[in-house]
């Protein structure tokens, strides 16, 4: 039978990933402590959200998409307490709580080292300086979509688009949160109704239609890959898909409502796959 092989999450929103031993998933689709963080461009927020909190597309803050540079980094977060540390070739950049005088510490370190990275220019853009740190470090809010989901694909699926590619590729550079492995190539992409993964029972939504975060390579930020006309091209695909989005099996809140963060099942590595 299927079963999950690695588990991700994400605390700052384009920066290294975490890979615990297990992920709590919440009511509201999201998991606990993903992308709780976020460097925020200054013309991201509007006049009713001065702090940046409500979503906005990747395209208004540092991501991958725009600024592979950011895979070279290494963050670790104390989600304890809520404090961050960057390093980059095994020098540390900074290290700081999330107090006033912390986060411009941390932006100032990101900032001088996307402005002296390849991207440098694109920061300099109007509207885009001075970043702004936002979330509270708790709350999971920079998913790339205005519901939460959790993603998932299949490790096969990875290995056969590389082949595909002639580029060795691993997981990472698909930013899901949850990886399978015993499926064949694709499979995922076939599901529909209920997913039982570990505690928690998921529907199926959408297949994850892809951008050019793939092509960067997870170590050094260097884009070496070429995901997307790959799976367009050498693998026939419409558009460049890999992996899918999964939603909690339970009603959704009432429109409106506030979002539920409380804890709905957790999910450890080795938990098997049960197409339902």
């Amino acid at each position: 039978m299927p079963q999950v092989a690695a588990l991700f999450r994400y605390p700052v929103k384009g920066f290294t990933p975490e890979s615990p031993d297990r992920l709590t998933v919440q009511r509201d689709g999201r998991v606990a402590g993903d992308r709780v963080l976020a460097f925020r461009f200054a013309d991201a927020a509007t006049p009713e959200d001065r702090d940046g909190l409500d979503y906005w597309p990747k395209a208004k803050g540092l991501s991958l998409q725009d600024f592979p540079a950011l895979a070279a980094l290494r963050l670790a977060y104390d989600d304890a307490a809520l404090r961050i540390r960057i390093a980059h070739d095994g020098a540390e950049l900074v290290e700081a709580g999330l107090d006033p005088q912390g986060r411009q510490r941390i932006t100032r370190a990101v900032t001088e080292f996307v402005l002296d990275s390849r991207e440098g220019s694109r920061l300099e853009r109007p509207g885009r300086l001075p970043l702004a740190l936002v979330g509270d470090g708790v709350r999971s809010r920079f998913q790339d979509r205005p519901r939460g989901f959790v993603s998932v694909h299949g490790r096969a699926s990875v290995a056969a688009l590389g082949v595909a590619a002639g580029v060795p590729l691993d997981d990472r550079r698909f930013r899901s949160n949850i990886v399978i492995e015993g499926l064949e190539p694709w499979h995922e992409l076939e599901w529909s109704g209920r997913v039982r993964i570990g505690e928690v029972v998921f529907r199926t939504a959408g297949p994850i239609v892809r951008c050019l975060a793939t092509h960067a390579n997870p170590d050094t930020g260097v884009r070496d890959a070429p995901v997307l006309t790959t799976l367009t091209r050498s693998l026939g695909q419409r558009e460049p898909t890999l992996g899918r989005l999964l939603l909690p099996h339970e009603p959704a809140p009432a429109r409106g409502a506030a979002p539920r963060s409380e804890p709905l099942g957790t999910i450890r590595v080795g938990d098997e796959v049960e197409i339902l």
